[in-house]
């Protein structure tokens, strides 16, 4: 008599694996290895039970679908803890004859995470790129040229984690990164099977599994400033006749006593930033309704508040803008077209 060998014996299991118990009733999602042999299985209920790999059966793997990331193929030995890393790989083992540097964010996690990636320019950050990763997966953020790479010597990372099942709540990612040839220098080249060429490695999270408090209580002065910020309020529908007819100019006065009612305890930061936010929730609201003309007061001041608004308008086709009229607004106002 011949015996057939259980054909799920040798299939690899990895974090984040959907299973059916081979034995019993029941099904779960690997969370994580204890050793070679056994898996801990999460159940409905929350709960973690060890669980040998040869009985249990897999359903589909939680990966997210992106063409633009990689899936990594892990071995049982490397899997010791959750991590994320920031890496930086070179295009040539030799540091002499290193011409191109290649960013990655590199997920080794168990959890899906939501991320942008941000480089500064000046004394800002701009957005390069963002997306999602899922558990165990890598994604390409930036190519630079060895000449240029002192241009990129800061980098941000944020990130938020989450399963497509019971999980633990992490506290959210956000880490400014300085790089520059000095430190690269000092730093030790990782050979890893998921590069061409040894990179350096920048751990931006790890410790998964430990507590931490998530939840965070307002506080009152929290509350002064939530209460003083005033409502943006939609104008009502009207009925298409009346719609027809309206009038097609807007005018929107940023003077942050316009916006809130007490703003001694904001900072500058903060008061710019309820501004901004003003600004473009009417921007949008002309664009998306079919008004041609928005009149945007902002003051003279020292001229910040006009140069973001412009740097926001600059990236928005069909539009055009430029100073409004003198004699009505002086020098404080900017007048934008929508086509």
């Amino acid at each position: 008599m011949t015996i057939k060998k259980n054909k799920y014996l040798h299939m690899k299991l990895r974090i984040g694996d959907k299973v059916r118990f081979l034995n019993e009733v029941g099904e779960g999602v690997i969370t994580r290895f204890k050793d070679k042999e056994t898996v801990f299985v999460e159940m409905q209920d929350g709960f973690e039970i060890p669980y040998l790999c040869k009985h249990l059966v897999p359903i589909h793997t939680e990966l997210i679908l992106n063409p633009e990331v990689e899936n990594m193929e892990m071995e049982l030995e490397t899997i010791l803890s959750d991590s994320i890393y920031f890496i930086i790989e070179p295009d040539h083992d030799m540091p002499a004859l290193v011409s191109d540097y290649k960013f990655y964010l590199f997920n080794s996690s168990s959890y899906n995470v939501m991320f942008s990636y941000s480089v500064k320019d000046d004394e800002y950050f701009q957005t390069l790129k963002h997306g999602e990763l899922g558990a165990y997966q890598k994604i390409f953020l930036k190519q630079v040229k060895k000449n240029f790479f002192k241009e990129y010597a800061y980098h941000k990372i944020e990130c938020l984690f989450y399963k497509n099942m019971h999980y633990k709540s992490q506290i959210p990612l956000a880490e400014i990164l300085y790089i520059n040839d000095k430190i690269m220098s000092q730093s030790t080249l990782i050979q890893h099977n998921e590069f061409k060429f040894p990179v350096y490695a920048y751990i931006l999270k790890e410790n998964f599994l430990d507590k931490e408090i998530v939840e965070k209580s307002i506080t009152m002065e929290d509350m002064t400033r939530l209460k003083a910020i005033k409502e943006f309020k939609q104008p009502q529908k009207t009925s298409v006749a009346k719609q027809k007819i309206k009038d097609l100019t807007r005018e929107i006065d940023l003077h942050i006593e316009e916006l809130v009612d007490s703003y001694k305890n904001l900072t500058n930061y903060e008061i710019m930033s309820i501004q901004l936010e003003r600004f473009e929730k009417e921007l949008q609201y002309c664009i998306s309704n079919g008004i041609k003309k928005l009149i945007v007061i902002h003051g003279v001041g020292n001229g910040k508040l006009k140069q973001e608004i412009t740097l926001i308008l600059k990236t928005i086709d069909d539009i055009e803008y430029y100073d409004a009229s003198y004699k009505d607004y002086g020098y404080g106002a900017t007048e934008v077209r929508i086509y």
